[in-house]
């Protein structure tokens, strides 16, 4: 459903907003309900005009419904008209370069000019999973080798050809740690950045724009900062919102296992727990519309971001409603 967003501020930020989209599964419902949540969403996000709707690609996870980015990006822009469509990201470790500028080019010479293919180099959740994948190990060497590989296939560079030949290149975007930001820069990428490297050291950020080799259409470095974003009337409400997201991690890190989604706390957090749950409250952007603005405002300037990719997540798919209105509202 479509919602009234938190009371909006009446400034503004300076980039564009789009949305990260995980497909939680949530306690109660069919994983595959997750899904369908995820292309609903990705309907209104087209109606309150924000730029882009990612979604990511995690294999075997209980609480996460998608594991094939292309499939479920093929039916959002299927159902959609305009909004920009893309990985966030595929993981190249599970994948052919071959393979995944197939999947790219067939997406975008279906939906021209609304396909982003974000890249990234993470591994299977668990060592069971990575085993199923047949990736135990992948260095930074190999993902280097596959990345200029695929954009090479892309701008029908590579050994042989991608097809179907003759549609625009979708654009390459690295989700990206420090070596990921030194590689994105010698092959002309831009990236996404997210996690500590928002709040911490920012030299691999400049040493990003220094190091920067345009190429092909892309002549200047761009960053998108992704962080999880919640807002509510008060920051107390959205402090409640972001815990289901908050008691899932936690619960990872002691089972092996990332949970659904739940509206209530697991029976007894140890202080362990209850530390986890307070470090991903604290990376989380939160708090009324005003605070939120301020704050991502300080980050868009600190970063020299073009645009915040909000990765947010709770149990309430009303609330869930809300706060995308309220992304919106923040919007230029």
């Amino acid at each position: 459903m479509d919602a009234d967003p938190p009371s909006s501020p009446k400034a503004a930020l300076p980039v564009p907003v789009s949305l990260l989209d995980r497909s939680r599964t949530r306690e109660g419902e069919p994983a595959a309900a997750a899904l369908q949540h995820t292309v609903d969403r990705a309907r209104r996000a087209e109606r309150l005009g924000l730029r882009r709707f990612w979604v990511a690609e995690h294999h075997a996870v209980p609480g996460i419904g998608s594991g094939s980015p292309p499939v479920l990006m093929a039916q959002i822009a299927a159902q959609t008209s305009r909004i920009r469509v893309g990985s966030g990201g595929v993981m190249l470790p599970n994948h052919s370069p071959i393979v995944v500028a197939e999947q790219a080019r067939m997406l975008e010479a279906l939906h021209p000019g609304r396909i982003d293919l974000g890249v990234g180099r993470s591994l299977g959740f668990t060592a069971p999973v990575r085993l199923a994948l047949g990736v135990e190990r992948y260095d930074r060497a190999r993902f280097a080798a596959d990345l200029a590989m695929l954009v090479d296939y892309l701008h029908d560079d590579g050994p042989v050809t991608a097809m179907p030949r003759g549609v625009e290149s979708p654009p390459v975007l690295v989700l990206a740690t420090g070596s990921g930001l030194a590689l994105a820069a010698r092959l002309g990428l831009p990236v996404v950045v997210g996690g500590p490297i928002l709040h911490g050291d920012l030299g691999p950020l400049l040493d990003y724009r220094r190091d920067f080799r345009p190429r092909d259409g892309q002549t200047e470095p761009e960053v998108i900062i992704s962080l999880d974003v919640m807002i509510a009337d008060t920051t107390d409400r959205a402090r409640e919102l972001l815990l289901p997201e908050a008691w899932a991690m936690a619960e990872s890190r002691a089972t092996g296992a990332f949970p659904p989604l739940r509206p209530d706390p697991p029976e007894r957090l140890t202080p362990k727990q209850q530390s986890v749950v307070e470090q991903q409250l604290q990376m989380a952007v939160h708090g009324t519309a005003q605070d939120v603005l301020f704050e991502l405002g300080a980050l868009v300037e600190r970063t020299g971001a073009s645009e915040v990719l909000a990765s947010t997540s709770t149990y309430d798919l009303d609330a869930l409603a809300e706060v995308d209105a309220a992304l919106a509202a923040l919007a230029p």
